[in-house]
């Protein structure tokens, strides 16, 4: 983990740099005081200029060969440009001139956690533990490297430790959401906001926090006054009012929600996601020149906005303008060819246009990707039982039954697809079945073959289940 340096540069430091960069121009020797030259080297950090800052680290442990902080910026400085084992023999050589110096352990911690050598970093870092004063930042560390372990439960007891010792630690806060949410443990996470709120209600961080485990056990209603909250506190997040967008699109408020995506372009630069989730919005209205003026802004600024171009071919497919749309799916499939919406869509859309083997090669794709949409099974056997490929049709349903065992509809068709096929004891035993699974369904049967009303044997059965 490289650290960020905030330097801030007073004229005694300006005048530092320039008296070292003199002393470089006439090939000279100047004496500088340790504070001088910790000044000029953090400059060239703050330029990300790590070759000249440790040319000046060189100067400086010349003149001062006893001071341990130049050695360590020296190891952070090798770490940064990846000269890892220069790295530990200035460490080693900082710990022999100061051993209680925290700095050294904690960065030979970060050092040793990039290798993944996660003991060794997990000793350096509990050495740090006793010789820091201050040690959230070194709880933190050490949560990080539990964390690359897979030991999410370790982490989330040193996040907590390091919570106690500073609650305004935001990096902290978003950590422990991480975890709980890799462990599916939304409830505890809820439950560890609400604490945490109640002792500091001002913490926008917390309120986003448990507004997205609300949003992850689909509690929208809370989540977007948790939402609220946070923005309250912090009216420029841009990710709450993102989020809160998300959660009233689920509960179908999409003129809410677009309200709440645009005020993200007060704090934020527009980007490619929000255009195309306000795009979904005017979709679901129905607003489809304006849900494709917004698809469109998405893909120009996201080429590679797969949900936008499909976005595009929505909007074109409900102007029963197929041959169009059809390009735009093309598009969103070129970009994320597992997609069984997409797939769908594009089936659906070759079927009208009477591309029946494209339509066909597209309702294998879509139940590749997911064989547990009933909805294309049951589109897909229509449309070969419609080319008078029957068996096919009975074979297709048969195979959306193996991968969904509790859907009635399936069984319902599968009854018509057999009688068409003759297979009058066959059907009257999946009959029973769809009945069993489900009977007050059976309408279903009447719908797709309505002359079955006079059949006595079908409506015989059917009466055993249905009151």
């Amino acid at each position: 983990m490289e650290e960020e340096f905030y330097f801030d540069f007073s004229d005694d430091a300006q005048r530092s740099v320039e008296r070292y960069e003199e002393m470089i121009r006439n090939e000279d020797q100047y004496f500088f005081d340790a504070q001088a030259f910790e000044n000029i080297i953090d400059y060239y950090i703050e330029k990300s200029d790590p070759v000249k800052a440790l040319q000046v680290i060189e100067y400086a442990v010349n003149q001062h060969p006893y001071a341990a902080v130049f050695l360590v910026k020296q190891a952070q400085l090798y770490f940064i440009t990846d000269q890892i084992e220069r790295a530990f023999l200035s460490l080693q050589k900082a710990e022999l001139l100061e051993a209680s110096e925290a700095e050294i352990y904690i960065l030979r911690g970060n050092i040793f956690n990039s290798l993944e050598r996660y003991s060794e970093a997990l000793d350096n870092f509990q050495t740090a533990l006793g010789l820091a004063e201050t040690t959230d930042e070194i709880l933190l560390q050490i949560a990080y490297v539990y964390q690359n372990m897979l030991d999410y439960e370790q982490a989330i007891v040193y996040i907590k430790q390091s919570l106690e010792q500073n609650m305004e630690n935001k990096d902290g806060l978003y950590e422990l959401a991480f975890c709980y949410d890799i462990l599916d443990k939304q409830e505890e996470s809820i439950k560890f906001y609400q604490e945490y709120i109640d002792n500091d209600p001002y913490s926008y961080a917390a309120w986003y926090n448990l507004a997205n485990s609300y949003h992850k056990l689909d509690l929208y209603e809370k989540a977007i006054d948790a939402y609220d909250y946070a923005i309250l506190i912090k009216d420029n997040f841009a990710s709450a009012y993102y989020n809160k967008g998300n959660a009233l699109v689920q509960l179908d408020r999409y003129a809410e929600a677009i309200a709440v995506y645009k005020q993200t372009f007060e704090y934020e630069p527009p980007n490619a996601d929000t255009y195309c989730a306000i795009g979904e919005c005017y979709e679901k209205l129905e607003q489809m020149d304006e849900a494709r003026s917004y698809y469109k802004k998405s893909v120009k600024m996201d080429p590679k906005m797969a949900d936008a171009w499909f976005g595009i071919g929505v909007t074109l497919n409900f102007e029963e303008r197929i041959f169009e749309s059809l390009h735009f799916y093309r598009k969103a499939l070129e970009l994320d060819g597992e997609n069984p919406d997409f797939w769908f869509a594009m089936a659906d859309a070759c079927y009208k246009l009477g591309q029946i083997e494209q339509s066909i090669e597209a309702y294998y794709k879509v139940l590749e990707y997911n064989p547990v949409d009933v909805e294309a099974w049951l589109d897909f056997s229509t449309l070969l039982y419609e080319q008078g490929r029957l068996l096919e049709a009975s074979e297709t349903i048969l195979d959306g039954i193996k991968n969904n065992p509790d859907a009635a509809e399936l069984y319902y068709r599968m009854v018509a697809y057999l009688l068409a096929l003759g297979e009058r004891n066959d059907a009257l035993i999946y009959l029973e079945t769809a009945l069993v699974t489900d009977p007050d369904k059976h309408y279903i049967l009447f719908e797709y073959l309505p002359q079955l009303q006079d059949n006595t044997a079908i409506i015989e059965v059917i009466n055993r289940y249905v009151k």
